[in-house]
């Protein structure tokens, strides 16, 4: 059931599509009051209509809210705060874990506090697909899928037991089984509708935009099927699912125009990867992108999922797509409701969501693109927005090895019992995985197509290469295997290992034992080079430190090359079976190559087919029996869940803020401090405090499986907050990995955080620019609210991870005023005393007083980074879960 408001404006109007009638929410109306809103951007109008629809807090919504977003057509840059109410909720299994835990530990919060535990229910439909948790163990052989899937159930049998559990005790929640797609992908090919529409309290069909938020940074793929959505904390999107509103600040909205159409053998992959350093560099972060000109007709849907798939890697909350034919056919294609389509259509078109050569939006600001400009290219070696055009790939390396690795030539090492060697700048790993490209058939047929011009003319991977294909769906086997290019890419290495994440969140799984110990042992900087979005240090593998992101054919490519120390436009690839060099050009296919293919071997039926039966899933998932109840049965024994301490000792009434006294600091960090930093997804190293935690509750190492599927346990987790092999504090100068120094004396991080916490210190965080860059990753807050940090103070935040530190009670400081870290002179032996925090009004300073050892003390202001009057609500209440229970509770 849709909630609704009072309807003020009296916007409220019928829209008949096939002889059925919908009410709806008109923003012509609404202009007969608000004024022209024609040329308000896409994503703005979708704003507005759920503003127009939606009651704010149990009132109606404010005509000034409404007029606010309306005027910026006259004035497009960051407004007022509004409260905003997705349709729907998308989750992971990472993150949806998390979520899951916490509201069966919010069922059992209720409970002690008198309170219904029905009320704790998701009031929206909210969809988990089970997609990260896949780790690449076998590859290269035909039956790895199906070993990887028996590995996967035996390490994740307590976490799915769970999430089952919560399908069948919690309403309006279903899971989508392991083995079936990632969720970005399944969410654009089958939940997402274009128009959403449900019942209203009177039992009228109301139609309205279809918007989500996920726990996953990429929800914003979506946007390319001109569905607002993008990813969010799962705090966040906890109190959405509770049906409570996400406070945010009307955002600017960035243009994006293109010209043009790309050139032949250039991919999305190649525009995505362009498009994200010119957005890094013009300055988007919290703002939406949106994507407009005569360039958009030659970008099929999926160029456009790729584009918006992206949008955390530019810094932007989503990027954004209108509603037109290409649209339309894709929904087709993919399976959905004749009725639905013309749904879609109709009210596109009636809202002014319909793309028109006739209107271009007013935007805060613009960039233009001619595609043609676009050049083959990949990003790396650490971050995505640093694209390096192909042919300069080896120059790149090269010169990063000397100048930051500090070798002054690449060497290479034998690897023992084989017949090879391994170098500094060796691809050992190349994998087709990811979201962002995995989605697009174009690139992964053209990936085909390499390997079947590659495997003609003899060519075979490098031998230190791990291989692997991870497809976003189902349906992507079905055309690799109609088409006859499953084959070839078999015999290039790249067999399939399973439908998920894989590589791209560090589930690459391990290399080859001989393999690994020459790179550690001889300090050899190898490379990976992979189809996915984040490129992170420490990220994709503990064996490898520069990787790239590049298109599907590339990957194969790379794999066959094995280096990036040459030239791959101007160097062989390999020797054909005549001894004659094969080049680059020789195997990359041709734009109507791909097109013939993609039109002979995708089909509607192959979507209907595998979506039939979604929520099945395999042998192993049926053999799941649980039962529903009303709150969970924890189990004191397991290392997988456990109930949170996050609602212990909590009362009816918040305890009064006060100012945080004497704080010392648990980390001082650089610029660009990524979610993987703060809360590794990876690997579990056996010699971390998270290791050892493990070894005494009887877990194997090789059943540590990774931080990600551990992320039902809280004690793990914080104990792996901070853990990153690749962080450096500097604290420890020249030490890297999660260490910090304890009165002097250096110690793994959480070591010091529980003596500090003995002592009863309270802890900062100090850091840099561009701090919490990366996954919407709840735990890099809650791992940092547990070790006991009560404040962070950095130069600037990304947006997810400041609202998920409010939504913890951790409060976000900024400096101000040129101040950092190194122009204070900020040490390990200062003292922080944050004062004015009892009467703290949004974005106000504050002052913060240091104490040196030797006693002398100095004063700075730094900025209030809790923005609304919402967060600080919950900031106020110890989180934004707190406040929810204490709402609900006294209901």
């Amino acid at each position: 059931m849709t909630q609704v408001g009072k309807d003020t404006l009296g916007t409220r109007s019928t829209l008949t599509v096939d002889g059925k009638d919908y009410a709806y929410y008109s923003l012509a109306k609404a202009a007969e009051q608000l004024g022209d809103v024609s040329r308000l951007p896409f994503s703005l109008k979708v704003l507005l209509e759920n503003m127009l629809r939606f009651e704010d807090g149990g009132h109606t919504v404010s005509v000034d809210n409404a007029k606010e977003v309306a005027s910026r057509v006259d004035n497009p840059t960051t407004g007022g705060e509004i409260q905003y109410r997705p349709a729907r909720v998308l989750l992971q299994d990472f993150t949806g874990v998390p979520c899951v835990v916490d509201l069966a530990a919010m069922r059992d919060a209720i409970k002690s506090l008198g309170g219904d535990t029905q009320k704790i229910n998701p009031q929206v439909p909210v969809n988990l697909v089970i997609d990260h948790s896949v780790m690449v163990d076998e590859f290269g052989h035909p039956k790895a899928m199906e070993k990887n899937v028996e590995l996967e159930y035996a390490r994740n049998a307590e976490r799915y037991d769970f999430l089952k559990w919560g399908s069948k005790s919690f309403e309006n929640f279903t899971a989508v089984p392991p083995g079936t797609g990632i969720c970005h992908q399944v969410n654009l090919e089958y939940f997402a509708r274009c128009t959403w529409s449900s019942e209203d309290p009177d039992g009228q069909m109301v139609a309205y935009p279809d918007t989500c938020v996920g726990t996953d940074s990429h929800t914003t793929m979506v946007n390319g099927l001109g569905v607002l959505g993008w990813g969010v904390g799962g705090i966040e999107a906890e109190a959405a699912m509770l049906g409570q509103p996400i406070s945010m600040l009307i955002p600017e909205v960035v243009g994006f125009k293109f010209t043009g159409k790309l050139a032949e053998g250039v991919t999305a992959t190649d525009l995505v990867l362009t498009a994200t350093q010119m957005l890094r560099a013009h300055g988007v972060v919290g703002k939406f992108v949106e994507y407009f000109g005569p360039g958009l007709e030659s970008l099929s849907l999926a160029d456009r999922a790729t584009l918006s798939n992206m949008s955390p890697e530019y810094g932007a909350t989503c990027g954004f797509f209108g509603i037109d034919n290409k649209t339309l056919d894709y929904l087709r294609l993919t399976g959905r409701d004749e009725h639905e389509i013309a749904l879609a259509e109709a009210y596109a078109k009636e809202q002014g969501l319909w793309v028109s050569p006739d209107v271009e939006p007013v935007f805060s600001s613009t960039l233009e693109l001619d595609l043609s400009k676009v050049v083959p290219s990949l990003a790396g070696p650490k971050r995505p927005q640093d694209k390096v055009a192909l042919p300069e790939v080896d120059e790149l390396f090269n010169r990063d090895l000397k100048e930051v690795y500090g070798k002054d030539k690449p060497h290479r090492v034998d690897v023992e019992n084989t017949h090879h060697d391994v170098g500094d700048g060796d691809v050992v790993i190349a994998a087709i995985t990811s979201c962002t490209n995995t989605s697009n058939p174009d690139v992964l047929i053209a990936a085909g197509l390499v390997a079947k011009k590659a495997r003609e003319k003899g060519l075979k991977p490098a031998p230190w290469v791990k291989t692997s294909l991870a497809p976003g769906s189902q349906v992507v086997t079905d055309y690799l295997v109609k088409s006859g290019l499953q084959d070839d890419l078999n015999a290039m290495g790249f067999d399939l290992v399973g439908y998920g994440c894989t590589t791209c969140i560090g589930n690459s799984g391990p290399l080859a034992p001989p393999i690994s110990n020459a790179i550690n042992s001889n300090d050899i900087v190898a490379a990976s080079v992979l189809s996915g979005n984040r490129n992170f240090e420490g990220r994709v593998s503990p064996d490898v430190r520069a990787n790239f992101l590049a298109s599907p054919p590339l990957v194969v490519a790379y794999a066959i090359k094995g280096t990036v120390t040459e030239d791959i436009t101007e160097t062989p690839l390999g020797l054909d079976e005549q001894g004659k060099p094969v080049m680059l050009a020789d195997v990359w296919p041709t734009s109507q190559e791909i097109a013939d293919l993609r039109a002979a071997n995708v089909s509607r039926d192959m979507f209907v087919d595998r979506y039939a039966n979604v929520y099945d899933g395999d042998e192993h998932w049926r053999a799941i029996t649980v039962e529903a109840s009303d709150t969970y049965r924890w189990n004191p024994g397991s290392t997988y869940i456990a109930s949170p301490p996050f609602f212990e000792g909590m009362k009816m009434d918040p305890e009064p803020v006060a100012d945080i006294a004497d704080a010392k600091p648990l980390a001082i960090l650089g610029d660009s401090v990524t979610t993987d930093h703060i809360s590794p997804a990876g690997s579990i190293k056996e010699d971390s405090p998270a290791g050892d935690y493990l070894k005494s509750h009887q877990v194997a190492k090789a059943d540590f499986n990774s931080y990600g599927s551990r992320r039902g346990n809280h004690d793990v987790m914080m104990r792996g907050t901070f853990a990153n092999i690749r962080i450096k504090n500097e604290m420890v100068p020249g030490v890297e990995g999660g260490y910090t120094t304890y009165k002097g004396e250096q110690m793994p991080i959480y070591d010091a955080a529980m003596r500090h916490k003995e002592d009863g210190t309270p802890l900062v965080v100090v850091g840099g620019k561009e701090y919490g860059t990366g996954s919407s990753r709840d735990w890099a807050a809650k791992g940092t609210i547990l070790l006991g940090v009560r404040a962070v103070i950095v130069e600037s935040y990304e947006r997810i991870h400041r609202s998920n530190l409010v939504g913890m009670g951790v409060l976000p400081l900024q400096f101000k005023n040129g101040d950092t870290r190194e122009t204070l002179g900020l040490t390990s032996t200062d003292s922080f005393t944050i004062r004015g925090l009892a009467d703290l009004k949004p974005a106000q300073d504050v002052t913060v007083d240091v104490t040196r050892e030797d006693g002398s003390t100095f004063s700075f202001t730094a900025k209030c980074r809790i923005d609304t009057e919402n967060e600080l609500d919950y900031y106020r209440n110890g989180g934004i879960l707190q406040y929810v229970i204490r709402k609900l509770a006294s209901q």
